[in-house]
């Protein structure tokens, strides 16, 4: 029954329910979709909704650019860029002396303060492996941020609309302050077109740093046996974006390869919802959540003000 509602569930999804007159599944509902089945269900596929989820949303982010123009994304962008280097630097270095004052396991505050500096999972799942950290404490990481995240999800465009954001200053904001690309995508294409196009941007080049960092992480523990996972796909979104640009694509087929993006992520949020299991949660513990928490608040705080003082 499990393997029936789960697969219902994701053909849902991908139907194109706005021509029947019904509503698309959101990113939002997908999200809480798998939410509940986890919590209700045991996920019948954990390794394939592992697998798929990662390379899912990669595939959906390189589909993404082939409906922006490099041009116009650039200088959307580019008043967030110098907050997001300055917000990189000071919440890992936040992260690492609150990890210390709470007596965090060094590497479990080391990811956690990864993950919310940079890109969430992606940026820990990179981390991880040059750190040497066991399968406990990425599990920990992975828990805490995954859940900030989803409640991100939820409660980031409301406050949007509530302080009456512009559409390049909720992307910008989205970008820095949520953890996850999946999640970035989902609640900037939940507030507007260009909100989502500017938050893309932002936080594709956000997560460039994993590379410095996983460079510094090496040093830092000094264990030159880690194996570096670069994203490469952020190089091929870059691409698109170009053939977009400068490319006399035809419209049919940027607007398929848009589609695909689109319920691509929405199916993602799914798959990562699903993932989560009371298990994982419970593991997770109060330390590592109240660090995580700390660092998130810090980060929505001090960039929304600077959002809203710089960009209009």
């Amino acid at each position: 029954m499990n393997k029936i509602i789960y697969i219902a569930i994701i053909a849902v999804i991908l139907l194109p329910l706005d021509m029947t007159g019904l509503p698309v599944v959101t990113a939002p509902v997908a999200l809480l979709a798998g939410l509940v089945f986890a919590f209700a269900c045991k996920n019948p596929y954990p390794a394939f909704n592992k697998k798929c989820s990662k390379y899912l949303l990669q595939v959906a982010v390189v589909c993404l650019g082939f409906g922006m123009n490099l041009q116009e994304s650039l200088r959307s962008g580019a008043d967030g860029m110098l907050f997001t280097v300055v917000s990189v630097v000071g919440v890992m270095a936040l992260g690492i002396l609150l990890g210390y004052s709470l007596r965090i396991n060094r590497k479990t505050a080391y990811l956690i303060s990864s993950g919310t500096a940079i890109c969430g999972g992606s940026a820990i799942a990179a981390v991880g492996p040059v750190l040497r950290a066991d399968e406990k404490e990425m599990a920990v990481s992975l828990g805490v941020i995954f859940i900030l995240n989803a409640v991100a999800l939820f409660i980031f465009p409301p406050l949007g609309h509530m302080l009456d954001m512009s559409q390049a200053q909720f992307g910008t904001w989205a970008a820095i302050a949520i953890h996850d690309t999946s999640s970035v995508v989902g609640a900037g294409e939940v507030y507007g077109e260009q909100a989502l196009q500017v938050a893309t941007l932002i936080k594709l080049t956000r997560a460039l740093w994993i590379i410095p960092l996983a460079v510094a992480t090496m040093f830092i523990f000094r264990d030159g046996s880690g194996k570096v996972s670069i994203p490469w796909f952020i190089f091929i979104f870059i691409l698109a974006m170009v053939a977009n640009t400068y490319l006399p694509l035809p419209q049919w087929l940027t607007g398929a390869l848009t589609w695909v993006a689109r319920r691509g992520m929405v199916v993602t949020l799914f798959l990562i919802g699903a993932s989560l299991s009371p298990s994982t949660v419970r593991q997770v513990g109060v330390k590592p959540l109240l660090l995580a928490v700390a660092l998130w608040v810090l980060i929505s705080v001090s960039s929304l003000f600077v959002v809203l003082n710089t960009i209009e």
